[in-house]
């Protein structure tokens, strides 16, 4: 322990929020130092990242859907999983140097937020990518308690609270009291769904096929799970199906409500299934201390509206939602040294 503690002075410790849209890393004292897509370009048909190895994040993110034949760009998470091992590695590795500095003579301690409903063999891929990657000590911990850390609720208290965290592949829902998850599920509804969904629409009503990117803009600027203020529209352009030439046409923040129905009902429904699986007392809880949201799809305008409705509980956004699991990580590692015997890490049998 000591001689962790030692090399502690020759390395940067960091805490990463590895999400399936974005990964976040922040630094022991100086908050988030970094906010990047999860997104890897590489050369087709192999696993060799372009660039020397820096064609990764925001650089990376530019590229979906406009490659050309010899390159390729991958999200290697897919509903909060790794599903690319050796280029989460790589993605992981570019990070971890960016951060860490290439003049670092030891690796960093990190802590990795992880969706709490992944099986141990997905929690050991994840461990295996960090050490790989360059990390010297690797402790994971479980997304909901992360994120409830980071919206600032009372989780170490004797009283109920409640997240609902909504990132790009996953869905996280629990109910947390004296520093523990007392119920919680994991559904792989969330952000990309929402993208899904807007795609499908596209393609059914209008005969218009648009990317990734469009769908993701489209849910930002006029989506909507409830009717609040002003009604949007907004130009949308990408390929006629039935032509094959570019087109645009416009549509309103009302469709896309429709359209969207499906993904955030799954994600009402889980709450719901939550909060009827909670003891009696933590539900008495919860009429005073509500739901708060974090992630993200927090940001969809009315999704708070929705679930108040759903549940009758007083339901709020936290401050900055889409920062809340990285700052929790933060704090987990403010305070490593006592609370790393409650996180896996390692050097657990997973």
């Amino acid at each position: 322990m000591f001689m962790d503690s030692l090399l502690g002075w020759f390395s940067v410790d960091m805490g990463i929020d590895l999400g399936t849209c974005n990964t976040l890393v922040c630094v022991r004292g100086e908050g988030i130092v970094l906010n990047e897509p999860s997104v890897v370009a590489v050369r087709r048909g192999t696993n060799k990242v372009l660039n020397n190895g820096n064609a990764v994040g925001w650089s990376a993110k530019e590229m979906l859907g406009k490659t050309p034949g010899s390159i390729t760009a991958i999200r290697p998470l897919k509903d909060g999983v790794i599903s690319d091992f050796e280029i989460t590695e790589a993605m992981l590795s570019y990070f971890i140097r960016k951060v860490n500095g290439r003049s670092r003579i030891f690796g960093p301690r990190v802590v990795i937020a992880v969706p709490s409903g992944i099986t141990a063999v997905e929690k050991r891929a994840v461990l295996d990518s960090a050490e790989r990657a360059g990390a010297r000590r690797v402790y994971l911990v479980e997304e909901p308690m992360a994120a409830g850390i980071g919206a600032g609720l009372p989780i170490v208290e004797p009283t109920a609270s409640m997240i609902v965290d909504i990132g790009g592949g996953t869905t996280e829902v629990a109910i947390m009291s004296l520093a523990d998850i007392a119920t919680c599920e994991s559904v792989r509804v969330a952000g990309d769904d929402m993208d899904e969904a807007i795609i499908n629409h596209m393609k059914k009503i209008y005969n218009l096929t648009i990317g990734e990117q469009t769908a993701e803009r489209i849910k930002i600027e006029i989506g909507s799970a409830a009717e609040v203020g002003d009604e949007r529209q907004m130009e949308v352009r990408g390929r006629d199906n039935v032509s094959g030439m570019p087109r645009k046409t416009v549509v309103t923040s009302e469709e896309i409500r429709e359209a969207l129905q499906e993904p955030v009902n799954a994600i009402i429904e889980t709450v719901k299934r939550t909060l009827e699986r909670a003891e009696p007392e933590l539900a008495a809880d919860l009429v005073d201390n509500g739901i708060c949201l974090a992630g993200g799809g927090a940001l969809l305008r009315g999704l708070d509206v929705v679930i108040s409705n759903a549940t009758g509980l007083d339901v709020r956004t936290a401050d900055d939602p889409m920062t809340c699991v990285a700052r929790g990580t933060s704090i987990y590692l403010e305070n490593l040294e006592e609370w790393k015997a409650t996180m896996e890490s390692d050097l657990d049998d997973v």
